[in-house]
């Protein structure tokens, strides 16, 4: 069985690929039995839509591809801690699991400012387990916005992965 380590890092991949894109680097992988169900990196400037978190992303393909939208026995992993947004929906589709690289403490809704992820007044709630390789996934985010706030181009963000 694959371990979270090498999910992260395909998390990773995708955290760098939206980056490349423009997106704020963050990517998610869906796994379920050990098996890559679906993967997204952030699109919500491309797709001009605000709901286009990679957590997102990864649920809608991730349903779509066992034609269910109840996602049960699944693991999330996605390189920044889920916002309110994502966290609920998480709950929503019976996540099993989540595991997350970088903690949120501006907005993180699993556990950094919010719980939400484990709500008692939800019928549902995810495992989490947080910080895997949460330094390489840090330090993506601390370089893309650096990259923003200096007016440089994402030659950062291709270094750090090549």
């Amino acid at each position: 069985m694959r371990d979270d380590d090498y999910w992260m890092a395909a998390a990773l991949e995708q955290a760098v690929s939206a980056g490349r894109a423009g997106e704020v680097p963050v990517g998610a992988v869906l796994v379920r039995s050990g098996t890559l169900l679906s993967q997204a990196g952030n699109g919500p400037v491309a797709r001009h839509d605000p709901t286009a978190h990679a957590e997102i992303l990864a649920l809608r393909a991730g349903g779509e591809r066992i034609g269910n939208y109840r996602l049960q026995d699944c693991v999330l992993y996605v390189t920044l801690e889920p916002c309110a947004m994502c966290a609920v929906a998480l709950v929503h589709a019976r996540v099993a699991r989540l595991v997350f690289g970088a903690a949120d403490p501006r907005v993180g809704a699993a556990g950094s400012v919010f719980t939400l992820t484990d709500e008692a007044r939800f019928n549902h709630r995810v495992a989490v387990k947080g910080g895997v390789l949460a330094g390489p996934c840090q330090a993506l985010l601390h370089d893309f916005f650096r990259a923003r706030r200096t007016g440089r181009s994402d030659r950062g963000l291709a270094q750090l992965k090549e």
